[in-house]
């Protein structure tokens, strides 16, 4: 176990050095005379940035361009650091986000088959008779693996200011790891910031029949598969220390759940806040809440079981086709109105939260539906660093993304106008140090989906 993490490291300090690999022979970059906001200290009115093989090589006033560098006058500009999805698909083939048949047997032999490949997307998945089937559980599927430099997808989240997203597969329970990501490359592998950040969970049910046809079936099942996790970690740690004990029998899904940084369960209602907090106490995976739209009733609850946050900024709408004669319950009159307050909420409460742009049709919207929480009590200020800093903290990549500071990969947003002004334009953004201009904004194509 001890040697997977090493190997891991390893691979990760690799991973992290693939953006110099792709500003490599490129001359630097130079933006002088701009208002550089770095989030992570105070805004410099007049200021300049360095950009040297893939990193941020200088940051300050009274600059100086070097030799050869490409210069951009910035006056007019302001630099941030490259936006971050917090939550998304982006870049992933779509056969990720697709439904999965349930795993069959235990340790998920016979798992991770779209169900699209089945009998349709919505026809019968594998029959499962109970949680030693470990049904819909395919903890080693990795986004890293299904990234896709193809997604007609990626310019448009370029054209709105995002750099990187934080992107996971969504089907089944346990759905598979996470992978930070930069939104630009020339092959998949160079997009890739960390390719293992955490693992998805959903409160799915088994469609196809079998265990577990309903939510109660599901949360015993999360249950369950985090006793069998604590007692297989245990198992584990023990036969380390004395090799004469009994060997573990080998347990792919478990393998998994052990092993993730992090899991995202879904919350997004307040009493589905509650359930979750007690859940993670209770097992005590290093979790995060996604969905979050009730959690403007949940904010000093989730300051004091210390969980970060990922709140979808698509907010709950009145059906289109709704009949105007029908009494709306008042609750879901309150939930439509008060949403979009909920990052202000955790703001105020100490949350660490970031952004999701699931069910958003454009990246341009996702913007659009976050000045909405700046409208509903959010500020400016903790909006911009929820959509960097803080999402790069909340994976354990801050070292690398979402401030503007020496050293750091060079992912920036530049826009004429404050980001969070109607008028403003994304003027360029620059990936791993390479500067690339945005295409006109286009209709979305289709997208997978997350759902909470």
């Amino acid at each position: 176990m001890m040697t997977r993490r090493r190997n891991f490291l390893k691979f990760a300090a690799l991973a992290s050095a693939a953006p110099a690999l792709l500003a490599q022979g490129l001359p630097p970059l130079f933006i002088r005379n701009a208002r550089i906001v770095p989030v992570s200290g105070p805004i410099l009115a007049k200021g300049s940035i360095l950009v040297h093989n893939g990193l941020i090589a200088d940051v300050g006033e009274n600059l100086t361009a070097p030799a050869g560098a490409q210069v951009i006058e910035g006056e007019g500009l302001t630099v941030y650091p490259g936006l971050i999805d917090g939550l998304s698909t982006l870049g992933l083939d779509v056969a990720v986000a697709a439904p999965v048949a349930a795993a069959g047997g235990r340790g998920g032999g016979g798992g991770g088959i779209p169900a699209a490949l089945l009998a349709g997307a919505a026809g019968p998945v594998a029959y499962s008779r109970g949680p030693e089937d470990r049904p819909l559980t395919t903890p080693w599927v990795k986004a890293a693996d299904q990234v896709k430099t193809t997604d007609r997808r990626l310019p448009l989240a370029r054209a709105a200011g995002f750099t990187s997203a934080a992107v996971f597969p969504t089907a089944g329970i346990f759905a598979g790891q996470g992978a930070v990501i930069n939104l630009a490359g020339d092959k998949p592998g160079q997009m890739i910031v960390n390719p293992s950040v955490g693992m998805y969970t959903t409160m799915a049910t088994n469609r196809g029949g079998g265990y577990p046809a309903a939510l109660m079936g599901t949360i015993a099942y999360l249950r369950q598969t985090y006793l069998d996790a604590n007692y297989y970690k245990s198992a584990l740690a023990l036969y380390e220390k004395n090799p004469t004990l009994q060997r573990p029998t080998y347990e792919r899904a478990l393998e998994g759940i052990v092993d993730a940084p992090l899991t995202l369960f879904p919350a997004v209602k307040a009493y589905e806040i509650d359930r979750l907090i007690r859940l993670t106490k209770e097992f005590g995976p290093k979790s995060v809440l996604y969905g979050l739209h009730e959690g403007f009733r949940r904010g000093a609850e989730l300051a004091k079981a210390g969980l970060p946050a990922i709140v979808n900024v698509k907010w709950p709408e009145a059906a289109r086709d709704q009949d105007p004669e029908d009494h709306e319950d008042v609750r879901a009159l309150e939930l439509r109105d008060k949403a979009p307050s909920t990052p202000g909420v955790l703001a105020k409460a100490g949350v660490k939260f970031t952004f999701s742009s699931a069910g958003v049709d454009t990246p341009a919207n996702f913007i659009r539906a976050v000045k909405r929480a700046i409208d509903a009590g959010l500020t400016p200020t903790d909006a911009l660093r929820a959509m960097t800093l803080s999402a790069a903290e909340i994976y354990g990549v801050a070292k690398q993304l979402g401030s503007l500071e020496k050293g750091k990969i060079a992912n920036l947003t530049v826009t004429k106008g404050d980001l969070f002004q109607d008028s403003t334009k994304v003027q360029f953004v620059v990936i791993d140090g390479v500067k690339i201009d945005p295409l006109p904004e286009a209709a979305a194509p289709a997208r997978p989906e997350i759902t909470q």
